[in-house]
């Protein structure tokens, strides 16, 4: 009964209406299988990369407070998503403002909330959302990893998922079962990857390539190859002071990679059927918050 449940949702979620604007906000989760693999890091980077563009970056928070976000960045967030689906207080005044005036938005609480939502409180949330229409270009997602996560249902939400891979064994294993889930369940084909933790750009390479030959042999999907982040000394200086690499350490090897990464994250297409910027986004995440990674035997 739940396998049927689970898949009238997700063909309800393929026929979602289109109401795609040319200058819509993109929207890019970023996932990956297994803890440690950097992701946070790698989000915050990002973000300050796209920002320094001219992008305007919304960045969604999943994580918990003691390894989220705003930790990394040395902020404090009093208030969250559950306060706006609460009409406590509206999603401005939810929102921190992070370097280069990043907007963040802790969203744990309320995103474990969305399936209990009433069609009235799904509505304001939508409307609410509506706002930034005209102020965000780029929202990036920073799911949680734990027995907790929602990461399929912001996945299956987002236009782009990017999974973070490293060379352990665990990490390639899980971002496999990840993108064997969406792939065979929900009919996502297509995955940005991202290889962090490396020496050097030969060794990511080799990575992407090994795991590319696996997935696209037992798996209908198609990886693109997004960039590497290397081991460095300057990255982990960077965390370890609460800011971002290309802030305190510009011309390292790291910031200079995070660049190159945001330019080709930037020219990806997206060969998924997709709808929409911030708006549908929503309405797709309150969609598929009923969707559980325990649901699944794998």
């Amino acid at each position: 009964m739940t396998k049927l449940m689970l898949h009238d949702q997700a063909m309800g979620l393929r026929k979602l209406p289109s109401f795609q604007a040319p200058d819509s906000a993109r929207v890019f989760t970023i996932a990956g299988g297994k803890p440690r693999v950097g992701k946070t890091s790698i989000v915050v980077n990002l973000a300050v990369a796209l920002a320094r563009k001219g992008r305007r970056v919304l960045l969604i928070d999943e994580n918990p407070c003691h390894n989220n976000i705003c930790t990394s960045l040395g902020l404090q967030s009093r208030f969250d998503l559950l306060h706006v689906i609460y009409k406590d207080k509206k999603l401005n005044q939810v929102l921190l403002q992070g370097p280069e005036n990043i907007a963040i938005l802790s969203a744990m609480r309320g995103i474990h909330a969305l399936n209990k939502l009433n069609p009235l409180e799904q509505d304001w949330l939508v409307r609410s959302f509506s706002e930034l229409t005209h102020s965000v270009d780029i929202v990036l997602i920073d799911t949680a990893i734990a027995g907790t996560t929602h990461v399929l249902p912001l996945s299956l939400a987002s236009e782009q998922v990017m999974m973070v891979i490293s060379g352990s064994a665990a990490s390639l294993t899980g971002a496999y079962v990840l993108i064997k889930i969406m792939s065979q369940e929900y009919t996502r084909r297509h995955f940005l990857i991202l290889v962090n933790k490396v020496g050097s750009e030969a060794e990511s390479f080799a990575i992407y390539q090994n795991f590319y030959r696996v997935a696209r042999q037992y798996l209908s999907v198609t990886l693109e190859y997004a960039g590497y982040i290397p081991n460095d000394e300057k990255l982990r200086s960077s965390t370890q002071l609460c800011k971002p690499v290309l802030e305190v350490y510009p011309s390292s090897q790291a910031a200079i990679c995070f660049g190159q990464v945001v330019q080709n994250i930037l020219r990806s297409s997206c060969p998924d059927k997709y709808h929409g910027g911030i708006d549908n986004f929503i309405q797709r995440l309150i969609q598929t918050s009923h969707l559980s990674m325990a649901n699944f035997m794998v």
